[in-house]
């Protein structure tokens, strides 16, 4: 590799940060030791001492996968101290009796490394041109669409590939050009991991055939990303029109657009509330079983550990709810309440709509979520059932039993928020349900 290669990689790394911080002065380096990232590494470091107000951080993930996991994380601590840049180094945790464990490692990094990004940082990882070479295969190999072509963007968000042009062969003559020490992952010899065995195995043969067929491969990676970029631009004003405020999309113009259509504006949705894409055989589950399924049911579709469910003709993307309808929580109104699975937090507070009569000496409180039978309401002649109520109040099957209610003995005295009930009546007390104490 010539001088002029080695200062091209430089070049290149140097055009992409500039190009892409916008207005960021800060980078968080995904570090593993290995080639890939040692190279990235240098080439900022370099960078650095350029632009003197580059701000580096470096974080080391630690599977536990390896033995040697530990004497990487020693080597990372010392090039990184030898570089002047700090290091964060996170422990993850991965169950290896289930799932595929790559897909398991991936995760748990970008998970661990997004809660150290700050949001006047930029990601850097170090994937190359034939990591992009190997992502598009792997997508060719699970039937994926132009979406799962498009393989890595170079820039997505906060997150940015400097090397993504650069191919190993060059990366690895750039490290030994620089005297760079790095570590060798034995993992990456085992061909039992698809992305090993289509490095090792497959990709070699194709690129002595064809020498610049990784390059080609990014193209047509490219222009899927293209079409995409096309695609969402051509139907953002259709899907803004039908997606409502708390996210939910609008299902009545569905019926009339194709079935193209309709599951690109689904993936678009899927997509605009970050949750992996469904394959093609569970948007067409999705279709039938929750968006046609009949009026009076109460649908649900379970998709990547969130709920699918349909409610007066809205589609809704949930989170999978603990099932709480049974507890019964005894509450002394002196303080605010803390309430389970996330639904926030019940303060006594005076100053509400609806208010209800404070408690009798020989009556305790208590906070339920289950309600059965009939109930007068204050203000409304007869009484109804709590179906019939939940109904009235436009309150989706969801959250029949995720709506506080509060007990004096074992007569319902309001549903928070909703209806008091007859039993309730009197301007004592208010209760008011927060995010944050």
């Amino acid at each position: 590799m010539s001088h002029q290669s080695q200062t091209q990689i430089d070049n290149i790394v140097e055009q992409t940060i500039l190009q892409h911080l916008n207005g960021r002065q800060s980078l968080l380096v995904a570090f593993s030791g290995g080639v890939d990232s040692t190279v990235l590494m240098h080439t900022l470091v370099t960078l650095k001492q350029r632009l003197q107000n580059l701000q580096l951080r470096a974080i080391y993930i630690h599977h536990g996968l390896s033995k040697n996991a530990d004497n990487w994380a020693e080597h990372c601590q010392r090039q990184c101290q030898t570089w002047q840049v700090p290091l964060i180094i996170e422990k993850v945790k991965l169950n290896r009796s289930t799932g595929n464990i790559e897909e398991q490692a991936r995760e748990a990094r970008y998970q661990a490394i997004y809660q150290h990004l700050k949001s006047d940082e930029m990601l850097c990882t170090a994937q190359h041109l034939d990591d992009q070479c190997e992502t598009f295969f792997l997508a060719l190999k699970r039937g994926s669409g132009p979406t799962g072509l498009s393989a890595m963007p170079l820039e997505n968000g906060q997150h940015l590939r400097p090397l993504l042009t650069i191919s190993r062969q060059e990366i690895e003559q750039y490290a030994n050009q620089h005297l760079l020490s790095w570590i060798e992952d034995e993992s990456n010899q085992d061909d039992h991991y698809d992305r090993n065995f289509l490095r090792l195995k497959v990709l070699p043969i194709l690129n002595q055939r064809w020498p610049h067929f990784s390059q080609m491969v990014a193209r047509s990676a490219e222009l899927c990303q293209q079409q995409e970029a096309l695609i969402h631009e051509l139907l953002l004003a259709e899907f803004e029109q039908i997606i409502g405020n708390a996210k939910q999309l609008n299902i009545q113009p569905l019926r009339d657009y194709s079935q193209y259509k309709r599951n690109a504006i689904l993936r678009m949705w899927f997509r605009e509330q970050h949750i992996g894409m469904p394959s093609q055989k569970q948007l067409s589950l999705i279709w039938q079983t929750v968006i046609q399924a009949k009026e009076d049911a109460n649908p649900q579709f379970i998709l990547h550990n969130r709920q699918i469910r349909r409610y007066q003709n809205q589609l809704y993307l949930l989170p999978l709810y603990q099932d709480i309808e049974k507890q019964i929580l005894p509450w002394d109104l002196a303080t605010s309440f803390t309430l389970p699975d996330n639904l926030g937090h019940l303060q006594p507070n005076y100053q509400t709509d609806l208010t209800c009569r404070l408690p009798q000496k020989d009556e305790t409180v208590s906070v339920r979520f289950h309600a059965q039978g009939q109930f007068q309401i204050v203000q409304r002649q007869g009484s109804r059932s709590i179906k019939k109520l939940w109904q009235e109040h436009h309150i989706p099957p969801w959250m029949r039993t995720r709506i506080p209610l509060i007990y004096y003995n074992e007569q319902l005295i309001t549903a928070v928020g909703v209806f008091v009930t007859e039993q309730g009546k009197g301007s004592q007390v208010g209760f008011k349900l927060s995010d944050t104490l």
